[in-house]
């Protein structure tokens, strides 16, 4: 399991020192984004699509919704079906299995214009210039790389952390 750490960065010089920092403290480059408002370096990890917008929670209230109201569909056809026609119980698991993957689709669209609301709370301090580190680390090395980085960079802020995420690559 890993979580993710935020950090406030001054800027992109500390941002570079600290994403070294972090591969020298074994922390795969896949697992560290960075996010500002001028434009990264090549070879610095940016932040996803999928992170910048709120599109992987849309589609998730999309697909449970979805889902029950193709439950609540379905259950309803096979109560009162049309004129000559017979369903069967497998068509009531079809129009919510429907419903789920229509609701999650168009939730997820309608999500991708929102900017992500966990990190509303950077935008200010985003636009002074400075850079927004998250970082995935193994849950059991979350405290020794806390430290580290407080004790190596005191000036850096610590902008909290998310809960537990399935260690998923």
């Amino acid at each position: 399991m890993r979580r993710r750490l935020y950090y406030m960065l001054p800027d992109l010089p500390s941002a570079r020192a600290m994403l070294d920092e972090m591969l020298l403290a074994r922390i795969e480059e896949r697992h560290i984004r960075f996010m500002a408002r001028a434009p990264l370096p090549d070879d610095m990890p940016g932040c996803s699509f999928m992170v910048k917008t709120d599109l992987i929670h849309g589609a998730q209230w999309g697909t449970i919704i979805g889902g029950v109201v193709g439950l609540g569909a379905g259950i309803f056809l096979s109560l009162f079906p049309p004129e000559g026609v017979t369903l069967r119980t497998a068509s009531i698991l079809l129009v919510a299995l429907g419903g789920a993957l229509f609701g999650g689709w168009a939730s997820g669209m309608n999500a991708a214009a929102i900017p992500n609301k966990k990190l509303e709370q950077y935008a200010p301090r985003l636009d002074q210039g400075q850079v927004l580190m998250m970082v995935d680390v193994p849950v059991r090395r979350m405290k020794d790389i806390e430290a580290a980085i407080a004790r190596r960079h005191p000036d850096f802020d610590f902008g909290g952390e998310e809960p537990p995420m399935l260690a998923f690559p």
